[in-house]
């Protein structure tokens, strides 16, 4: 019998504990500890943000599914990990705390013979001073409590434009290195077309406030696309949007501070700068959860399982961005010291950026970070919980799938602007996810008609759609597994 732990419940963990039980018999246990009661389906934050769906339509709670599927679940947080276990214990185990409210603060021992890493990102606020979500009159949209407290920001200034008031609407990303670009863009576009709807657009001066170099870069260095019958690169395409919603830009710029109702930035040239709002959404640096580890004799071991995110089997010499390949990036997702740890989806250490560094002349770091939510976090969680799979039932490590983002493709569909009659969507299909410049050296790393672009309004017909088919796929419906990642 195997026992395989699962750190979190978000894509990655959900789809990788889902997986694991549909294909191992129970004599196996699968086990998701995680500090969240409920899952929740991230992409449709954006609706609950702008009032378009209800919070309680993105979730549900975890216990009871995992109960009538035979998974067990522990409302828990990982503190530290002990991947040689102990003096007390020779199995590995992770010291985690109970959150729940009949075992709050109380610790326990978890045992395990495989454990997935699938914890995600801590939502790294206090990284820019004063961003705090709902403070400043700035918000977030990781969440569903952010998004509904969003809503509850951006309902009460459109009830102050109704009776005359000029806004200013400031929306991107709160740090000079954050990620998911994608998220606040689409929340730029329905809070746009919100104010349309609620006929006070003429209100309100919009602003996109980004660390990218250029629009449309999202973390993956941006990219070259086929657009109908032509071609044009991705910063093009933003560029066509947002001139057509009339928003306003900013690039190149890092915030650094926020104060009630104003935003420090610094740009790539160095200049420090700032813009007013009445209703910002930045959204915050990720970060590692600052886990330790120990080993046997209870030394700290952290560096052989952390780098920020967990370490895996990417390649980490530093080298200059000329030098940077597709093959730096991990294929197993297995970490190279504990070969029973895996870690997919955001909990991977990335090798590097995407996007290529940029300092300021102050020595500032303003560029976006890697993204690996959504289909590649799927994707990577699938492709692990196989290889445990094929181990177990193998009785030896056979890590035969393997899919490294320098060769895996993604499609992203981005609202812009909710509406079955009047909404739309811009859909984005990527590949691959990091650009291979020596494969594809004509077409910005990335292979024509395999990587495209759409708007309109099916776009947000197969957005709406996807939220249903995931959230049915993520009850673990009838034939669930035939949905993809």
């Amino acid at each position: 019998m195997s026992k395989i732990v699962i750190l979190g419940a978000g894509i990655s963990g959900h789809v990788a504990a889902s997986h694991l039980r549909r294909k191992l018999d129970k004599t196996h246990e699968v086990i998701v500890v995680s500090p969240n009661s409920n899952y929740q389906w991230i992409p449709s934050n954006i609706w609950v943000g702008i009032g378009r769906m209800k919070s309680k339509e993105i979730l549900f709670p975890l216990a009871p599914l995992y109960k009538k599927k035979g998974i067990g679940f522990k409302q828990a947080k990982v503190t530290s990990f002990y991947p040689e276990g102990d003096n007390e214990t020779e199995k590995p185990f992770v010291v985690a705390e109970y959150v729940s409210a009949e075992k709050r603060g109380q610790t326990e021992r978890i045992t395990y013979d495989y454990l997935i890493n699938a914890t995600g990102p801590k939502l790294n606020f206090e990284a820019t001073e004063g961003l705090n979500p709902g403070t400043n009159k700035a918000y977030s949209v990781c969440t569903y409590t952010h998004a509904d407290h969003a809503n509850e920001g951006l309902q009460t200034l459109i009830a102050e434009m109704k009776k005359g008031k000029e806004a200013k609407i400031v929306i991107g990303t709160g740090h000079a290195k954050a990620t998911c670009q994608g998220a606040a863009f689409e929340y730029i576009l329905n809070v746009e077309q919100e104010l349309r709807r609620q006929k006070v657009r003429d209100k309100a001066k919009i602003t996109w406030i980004s660390n990218e170099y250029q629009l449309g870069d999202f973390g993956m260095d941006g990219m070259l696309l086929s657009y109908g019958s032509n071609i044009m690169k991705s910063h093009e395409m933003v560029e066509m949007v947002f001139e057509d919603r009339n928003i306003n830009w900013i690039l190149g710029a890092g915030v650094n501070k926020i104060e009630d109702g104003l935003a420090h930035y610094e740009t790539l040239n160095g200049e420090h700068k700032n813009i007013e709002y009445d209703f910002a959404m930045l959204i915050p640096s990720f970060s590692g959860h600052g886990f330790k580890a120990f080993d046997k004799n209870n030394n700290d071991i952290t560096e052989k399982l952390f780098k920020g995110f967990m370490i895996v089997d990417a390649d980490y010499t530093p080298k200059p961005y000329e030098d940077w390949t597709v093959q730096d990036w991990p294929e197993t997702y297995q970490n190279p010291n504990y070969k029973n740890i895996f870690a997919p989806g955001i909990a991977f250490a990335p090798p590097h950026s995407i996007s290529k560094p940029r300092k300021s002349p102050n020595g500032t770091e303003i560029f976006p970070a890697p993204p690996r939510t959504g289909m590649p976090s799927g994707i990577t969680a699938k492709l692990v919980a196989d290889n445990i799979i094929d181990s177990i039932k193998n009785k030896k490590e056979f890590l035969h799938h393997k899919g490294s983002m320098g060769n895996m493709g993604a499609a992203c569909i981005a609202s812009a602007g909710f509406g079955m009659t009047n909404g739309s969507g811009v859909s984005i299909t990527t590949f691959p996810i990091v650009p291979d410049y020596k494969k594809y050296p004509d077409t910005m790393g990335r292979k024509l008609g395999k990587t495209f672009g759409e708007i309109g309004l099916a776009g947000h017909w197969l957005k709406l759609m996807l939220h249903y088919a995931f959230i049915y796929k993520a009850k673990m419906k009838p034939f669930w597994y035939l949905i993809p990642e």
